[in-house]
């Protein structure tokens, strides 16, 4: 008998007398529910249908072969995979009656944007999206407010959440919103999402435990955003190897603060062609924001490559609830970046007389800029604007081309390299009402008739070593 014929045949008499593989799971064909892969059918009831069976009889996987599934809300189930075929398409519907208002127990201030989705799960275990297709969520097709443009995936107080080796395209809304989950990991997936405003790449929103990597986004607003809507923190979250591009900021944390973030590490990730920032930390609605690692950033053609905000927003994530203190901002630390391409702003640290960021490091830093500035420019007094909406530009050409740190208490930069695409008259450099300094090989251009590369105002217990110029 030949060889490969033999084992075949050993193989299948092992599996009949061994019985069903262990782990395997049951397959359910949303075609055998009624679902038809043309694109043009309603298929809602199918999909559900098969989700509903699969859930019923213990979880497994909801297939969805070959061809295009037209759907409206399907709302996953415990215990079970959405699993789309590399050849399929799971397309939203771009009628709005086919997305139900789905309100959700758990409050956060979200409840002021959208009540639907084209995926939704509520208070769920074991759940995924795999498979390799797209979810298309024809964006395009939605006008107007909040309320009237779905979120492509919504997972609400969910656990053990999986989405891995997707693609999601042309969301009306964020594309992805995670809120108070715990356990949740986001991988492999693709991001192509420039159809609508809002069109948030991934938000992390109140959670715990998660671990994002590996995906490549480019979207209409924020590329992966940490958000705290409630009183919950978002805490114990990682992102590596992503690459970003966005209309807007690529890696964020806020705007929207009040749980706030604890113990959050960013890093080796590539970022292009982002008009804001870069990296955008911000506390501007009461909450602490503490143990923060951004690391291994390569960034071109961004507005800012580094941006942190402790302003005063105050906003409550409830309409009932009062508004909240001014929030905590500390230990953070940002290394090796290297940003070209930046614009003429300038990077802002920028915390509130009244309460300063503590204990914030960038170390081995590259960043080049535009450059072009005057001395009026280096000049000009910067407002405070301790209540505005937070943003990279939000305090205008800044009086210096590099860094310009105030409010903050334990400051250090160490080996910061400081480039210009022109010639400026700015400062490399502005600290302003800052304790507990230490700048250590700061370099940067010095061109003719420029003021000096670091100003001083209000300064305390400030250590300068190595400084070039």
């Amino acid at each position: 008998m030949n060889k490969v014929k033999y084992g075949i045949l050993t193989g299948l008499i092992w599996m009949f007398a061994m019985g069903p593989v262990l782990g395997a799971e049951t397959v359910y064909d949303v075609r055998d529910f009624g679902a038809k892969a043309d694109g043009k059918t309603l298929c809602t009831k199918s999909i559900q249908r098969a989700i509903d069976q699969c859930a019923k009889e213990g979880g497994g996987t909801v297939y969805l072969g070959r061809g295009t599934f037209l759907s409206g809300t399907i709302y996953m189930k415990s215990g079970v995979t959405l699993k789309l075929d590399r050849a399929c398409t799971l397309l939203g519907s771009k009628n709005l009656k086919d997305y139900p208002q789905t309100v959700p127990a758990f409050r956060s201030y979200t409840d002021n944007y959208t009540n639907k989705s084209l995926i939704y799960g509520e208070k769920l275990e074991r759940i995924a999206i795999t498979g390799g297709g797209i979810i298309d969520g024809q964006g395009a097709s939605f006008k107007g407010p909040y309320l009237v443009r779905p979120y492509t995936i919504r997972f609400i107080q969910c656990r053990n959440v999986t989405v891995k080796d997707i693609t999601l395209k042309n969301s009306p809304m964020w594309m992805q919103h995670y809120l108070a989950c715990d356990d949740v990991r986001i991988s492999g997936v693709t991001v192509r999402s420039v159809v609508n405003a809002n069109n948030d790449g991934i938000n992390i929103d109140s959670c715990e435990r998660v671990i994002i990597s590996d995906c490549n986004i480019r979207s209409g607003d924020d590329a992966i955003v940490l958000k705290s809507t409630s009183a919950r923190v978002c805490r114990n979250v990682t992102v590596s190897n992503c690459v970003l591009s966005t209309r807007c900021n690529a890696l964020k944390m806020g705007t929207e603060s009040n749980g706030g973030f604890e113990n959050i590490v960013m890093t080796g990730c590539s970022i292009y062609d982002t008009p804001l920032a870069g990296v955008a930390l911000e506390i501007v609605d009461g909450g602490t924001m503490d143990r923060v690692v951004v690391s291994n950033i390569t960034m071109n053609k961004v507005g800012a490559p580094i941006f942190v905000r402790l302003g005063n927003r105050a906003r409550p994530f409830r309409k009932d609830m009062a508004r909240p203190g001014i929030g905590i901002m500390r230990n953070i630390t940002i290394s090796n970046i290297e940003a070209t391409g930046a614009n003429a702003t300038g990077c802002a640290i920028a915390g509130l007389p009244q309460a300063m960021i503590e204990n914030i490091t960038l170390s081995n830093i590259r960043l080049s800029f535009a450059g072009g500035g005057t001395k009026a420019d280096a000049d000009r007094a910067v407002p405070e604007k301790p209540d505005a909406y937070p943003e990279y530009s939000m305090f205008g050409k800044l009086p210096t081309y590099g860094l310009y740190c105030r409010h903050v208490k334990g400051l250090k930069l160490l080996n910061v390299q400081l480039q210009l695409a022109k010639a400026d008259q700015r400062h490399g450099l502005v600290i302003e009402d800052v304790e507990d300094a230490m700048i250590d090989n700061l370099t940067g251009p010095y061109p003719p008739g420029a003021d000096s590369t670091i100003r001083l105002t209000n300064v305390k217990e400030v250590i300068i070593r190595g400084k070039d110029n």
